[in-house]
């Protein structure tokens, strides 16, 4: 049977798909990594993984044995949190993953409220591509994650929380701006920026565009919301960013105005999930709670 150790490496390569990033994120060295590797396949009779350009791949039997790796991995970390409960131990922290386009402008007021409700508790914030993080949460490398839906997973407590408008900047000096009200054709050939293609942002993007008749700007691609703000300010191009983000401290209208066509109504919904076997998903479902009441009291009272 292998170890615990050798799924969480199976994991993390197949996750990665690069050695030398797999082994940092495990504190071994690449050989150690290639060893244990390789004795894993020697134990199971099997090639998980082969060699491309790029990288490591998952071969097909690779493929069919990550879910239940993950499945295990989710149920030690389980295991660990049921033995706190039984132990009256509290929960010394969460590992929370968010996306770049959350996170940063949404958490800080639930950080503060959580650490006034239990001063002990500790949440540890990891930004990422929501599918990955989506399989972080399978595994047992997160806790819970925030997300634009849709959320997948099997296994997974989903939990919706608010929906999120999304609006249209442009610099302050596009022509758009001159005109008194705008329709769907006046955007007709325009171009918006987006972020990492990964993102469920540009996958909406994609079909905002496709409504509006515009493009995505092919050769430049955003790593955060305040990247794109302050390219669409430059003119590079148009940009899609959320309400709550706009409405933040970070993200006054400095550089870029509001331009949308009449009865623009396109909006994200935001979920959060966990594991459904987890110890302390009633914590989970307190902090889920906390972030759509402080999302949607931002978004009642400034509206």
């Amino acid at each position: 049977m292998p170890s615990l150790k050798q799924f969480e490496m199976f994991a993390k390569l197949a996750e990665t798909g690069n050695m030398s990033e797999a082994a940092m994120a495990l504190g071994l060295t690449q050989p150690a990594l290639s060893q244990q590797l390789r004795s894993l396949e020697l134990r199971l009779g099997l090639k998980l993984f082969e060699r491309v350009p790029r990288g490591m791949q998952l071969t097909p039997s690779g493929r069919e044995l990550l879910s239940p790796a993950r499945t295990v991995l989710g149920a030690v970390r389980d295991f660990g949190e049921a033995a706190d409960r039984v132990a009256s131990r509290p929960a010394g922290s969460i590992r929370f993953g968010v996306t770049p386009t959350i996170g940063p402008y949404l958490m800080p007021p639930v950080i503060k409220e959580l650490h006034q409700r239990y001063p002990e508790l500790r949440l540890y914030l990891r930004e990422g591509i929501p599918a990955m993080q989506q399989a972080e949460l399978a595994a047992g490398e997160l806790d819970m994650v925030l997300s634009p839906m849709p959320i997948a997973g099997r296994g997974l407590h989903i939990e919706p929380l608010f929906r999120e408008p999304l609006r249209i900047v442009a610099p302050p000096d596009d022509p758009l701006l001159s005109k008194g009200s705008l329709t769907h054709r006046d955007f007709n050939g325009r171009t918006f920026l987006t972020l990492d293609h990964r993102h469920h942002y540009h996958r909406q993007l994609e079909g905002v565009c496709a409504k509006l008749g515009a493009t995505i700007l092919a050769d430049y691609e955003g790593t955060s919301l305040e990247a794109l703000r302050q390219m669409a300010g430059t003119g590079v191009g148009l940009a899609l960013l959320p309400e709550l983000y706009i409405r933040s401290d970070t993200a006054a209208l400095d550089v870029v105005r509001i331009a949308e066509p009449s009865k623009w109504l396109e909006y994200r919904s935001v979920g959060a999930a966990w594991r459904s076997s987890a110890a302390f998903g009633w914590l989970y479902a307190e902090v889920a709670q906390i972030v759509a009441q402080q999302a949607r009291g931002r978004l009642e009272s400034q509206g």
